[in-house]
């Protein structure tokens, strides 16, 4: 097992009235924190909030923006004209971005959420355009991308610092994409369950499918989903996991190797 390693949830996901998740309870709990930027969940002030809290604890803060799906959680299949998809992406991290520069602070990553993610994985023009409106928007930011992706490849060959992902919550094909949702045993709901899923992968050094399959991959960060009822139970027993088998959990920054010489975007 590497020695260093990320534990991430996507925050923020609440909408005016409608309360999603256990922000509270999970921010002391991971090392960074991808907030919602109002297109699939998460509403101004909830940003500010949740951005507010992430950095009362030292967490590392990214952007997790989405499709314009609010009624179906960022979960639905969109086919958006990539001009007008890189727009939409420069104007979620802009949101939150400036609710950052506001507090002192700037964001650290980009992860793209829900169905975007899960296209993004596999088609390689829209990573190419998710990967075009973070470079265009801060080519210091880090792409926070699942292992061994197509949204992964296409940020290291822009120039990008990417960071692999695996998910706590979440299973394998044997192509080394996400198990959809609607298949059994496409989630692990269980904390037991998650730990052995997350340690499997980090022995076999890659992503393992539900069929057994490895996959070779680094693995910077590990992912569990705040929108989850047991999200809480599943991260704190991720954690203690990982520090009993002597890794130090860090902000996602610290996991990288330190940035090139790619010349920095303005200042937002």
């Amino acid at each position: 097992m590497a020695q260093a390693i990320n534990l991430n949830a996507d925050l923020g996901e609440s909408f005016g009235a409608w309360r999603m998740g256990s922000d509270a309870e999970l921010l002391p709990i991971i090392a960074t924190a991808s907030i919602a930027c109002g297109f699939h969940a998460g509403d101004p002030l909830v940003m500010r909030r949740t951005l507010r809290q992430a950095l009362a604890v030292g967490i590392s803060i990214g952007a997790h923006p989405s499709y314009p799906d609010l009624q179906g959680f960022g979960r639905r299949v969109m086919r958006l004209p990539a001009d007008e998809l890189e727009a939409l992406l420069i104007y979620q991290i802009g949101a939150l971005a400036g609710m950052a520069q506001a507090e002192g602070a700037r964001l650290t990553h980009v992860k793209p959420h829900g169905a975007l993610s899960n296209m993004a994985c596999e088609e390689a023009a829209i990573a190419a355009s998710v990967v075009a409106a973070i470079r265009c928007f801060d080519p210091r930011l880090i792409l926070l991308a699942p292992a061994l992706s197509q949204l992964a490849l296409a940020g290291a060959a822009a120039g990008l610092r990417v960071a692999s992902e695996i998910f706590a919550d979440r299973t394998y094909d044997d192509s080394g994409n996400l198990l959809p949702r609607s298949q059994a045993g496409a989630q692990l709901h269980a904390a037991a369950d998650c730990v052995a899923h997350v340690l499997r992968m980090l022995d076999a050094g890659g992503i393992v499918s539900i069929g057994g399959r490895c996959m070779p991959s680094e693995v910077h960060s590990i992912c569990v989903h705040g929108d989850g009822a047991q999200a809480v139970a599943v991260a704190t027993a991720v954690r203690s996991a990982l520090l009993a088998a002597g890794m130090r959990l860090l902000p996602l920054p610290q996991v990288l190797p330190p940035a090139d010489s790619i010349a920095p975007a303005a200042m937002v």
